[in-house]
């Protein structure tokens, strides 16, 4: 019997506040499609992720990836590896 090794949700956002320790909220955007209107548009949600040693900022572009509940609300830490930081965008 094959075993399968399903990877962790991940999303792709925006640091918009780092004002906790240890803690950013990150706004994930996603682009839905209307049923009736078969218009896209942007819907927003706000993740608040594991910032260890709160290496990432506010303007940082950063993947989160779904982990064990550190929290109530947390529930994803901050991938370091993938992390691009607004300085480094700019250019």
């Amino acid at each position: 019997m094959e075993t399968k090794t399903s990877r962790p949700q991940s999303f792709v956002g925006v640091v918009v506040k780092t004002a906790m320790t240890d803690t950013a909220t990150v706004k994930v955007d996603r682009y839905v499609k209307n049923a009736k209107y078969q218009k896209y548009f942007v819907r927003s949600k706000k993740f608040l992720a594991h910032n260890p040693g709160n290496v990432a900022q506010v303007g940082d572009t950063v993947t989160i990836v779904a982990t064990r509940p550190i929290s109530k609300m947390k529930s994803f830490i901050i991938d370091a590896a993938k992390t691009v930081s607004a300085e480094k965008s700019n250019d």
